[in-house]
């Protein structure tokens, strides 16, 4: 089944056309073969005919233009009468690539500014009292004695898996994570994930989702993986994370509806910044706020060490520490400070060993993924605000094309409800 002509036709052009000037800006694509050949086969489009092409398909779509010119089926996208939040989304993606052509063609963009119009949310920083807050309730749970930073490094890196059981671990921790998303929210028939260890990328796990529902998951063992954040990372990737919300949205939306702008998913949009938020909530949904009992109950019988009780601990104890990055970010694309001295300070403030530090700084200062950070930073609070524990909440996450401003606004909503005074019977 083709796309039909349209602004959704336009807007997948848009996306393939800049993905040639930046690699990995086109996460995804198993949309119109013919239309990706296509933008393959012509000339790199200049940066200048990209805003400008991002610029009319904005307008074109706030003056009502057709999505797409399909006669019938489910969620056909005609005119002014196309559904609006489709129409909001849409355009939601489209203000996001037309920063990234902005910057294509040099035009100078404050950080914060290129963060906001990107992906929807503005980051700021944190004060440092935060993460001296958190300093002091780590020290108050890790066992021993001495500085607290040497302390936290030398037990978080006690926890390397060796590589030789890092595979049997992923199987394990994927087999329960999949079986308990399929009881929560079904999926689709067909599905399946493949893992595989890579090394040479500035992250530590990447979802390359294939189309037909399959997937194929990265683990980059550059640095040791860790047994404390393993069924994180594979929960992120896989269920009820990116493999899990782009399958149903595959037939949900691209299949059933039609809804080809799905069948694209593009670093820069809004898109994203829900995604990373869904896939690290992804773990305490299926398996509860704290499941390290049942993550030990796979890694024990493999021989590899996890503290189930301190683990927890720490982890609630230094959640905080995740924004040191968004400070970072904003000490090396505002302030213009040099990588070595905020991969200084994202030692000290994150507690990291200089090569984890040094880690997360190259993927801050990533051409693809210098603005990307915010979608974890402010992607889980985010998505934990608007879930609120209901899974029927996370499951619309999944299924529904629903932008950050649309969360804002349903937990505002919900925050007045709950303050209302109670009516009189």
């Amino acid at each position: 089944m083709a796309a039909a002509p349209g602004l959704v036709d336009e807007y997948l052009t848009l996306g393939l056309r800049l993905g040639r000037h930046i690699d990995g800006l086109v996460d995804a694509y198993y949309g119109p073969p013919d239309r990706a050949g296509a933008v393959a086969a012509e000339p790199v489009t200049a940066p200048g005919r990209l805003v400008a092409e991002a610029k009319g398909l904005i307008a074109a779509i706030d003056a009502g233009g057709e999505l797409d010119r399909s006669t019938g089926g489910i969620g056909a996208g005609g005119g002014a009468g196309a559904a609006p939040a489709r129409r909001h989304w849409l355009r939601a993606q489209v203000v996001g690539l037309l920063t990234t052509a902005r910057r294509l063609s040099g035009e100078s963009i404050g950080y914060a500014d290129e963060v906001e119009t990107c992906y929807g949310v503005r980051p700021t920083r944190v004060d440092e009292e935060v993460f001296s807050d958190a300093h002091r309730r780590l020290d108050e749970v890790l066992p021993g004695s001495g500085p607290l930073a040497v302390r936290l490094v030398a037990w978080r890196e006690s926890h390397a898996v060796p590589v030789d059981r890092l595979g049997a671990a992923i199987d394990s921790l994927a087999e329960d994570l999949r079986e308990r998303t399929k009881r929560l929210f079904g999926l689709p028939e067909g599905e399946h994930v493949e893992f595989e260890l890579v090394t040479g990328q500035p992250w530590s796990g990447f979802n390359y989702y294939l189309g037909d529902l399959q997937s194929r998951v990265a683990v980059n063992t550059d640095l040791p993986v860790l047994s404390t954040g393993l069924a994180h990372l594979v929960a992120h990737e896989s269920y009820p994370g990116h493999h899990t919300e782009h399958t149903r949205k595959e037939v949900g939306l691209v299949r059933r509806r039609s809804w080809w702008e799905e069948s694209i998913f593009l670093v820069g949009t809004p898109q994203c910044l829900l995604a990373e938020g869904l896939a690290d909530l992804g773990l305490e949904v299926v398996m509860g706020r704290r499941p390290e009992a049942v993550v030990a109950s796979h890694l024990a019988p493999l021989g590899i060490r996890y503290d189930t009780e301190v683990v927890a601990a720490v982890s609630e104890a230094g959640e905080a520490l995740g924004a040191v990055r968004q400070n970072a970010a904003f000490r090396l694309h505002e302030d213009g400070a040099d990588s070595d001295t905020v991969t200084g300070e994202v030692a000290r403030w994150g507690l990291l060993s200089p090569d984890r530090a040094a880690k997360a700084v190259e993927f801050l200062t990533h051409p693809t993924w210098r603005a990307y950070l915010t979608c974890y930073v402010e992607g889980l609070p985010l998505c934990r605000s608007f879930v609120h524990g209901d899974p029927a909440r996370f499951e619309r996450l999944l299924s529904e094309q629903l932008t950050p401003d649309v969360l804002q606004d349903q937990i505002a909503a919900d925050r007045a409800r709950s303050a209302a005074p109670a009516q009189p019977v």
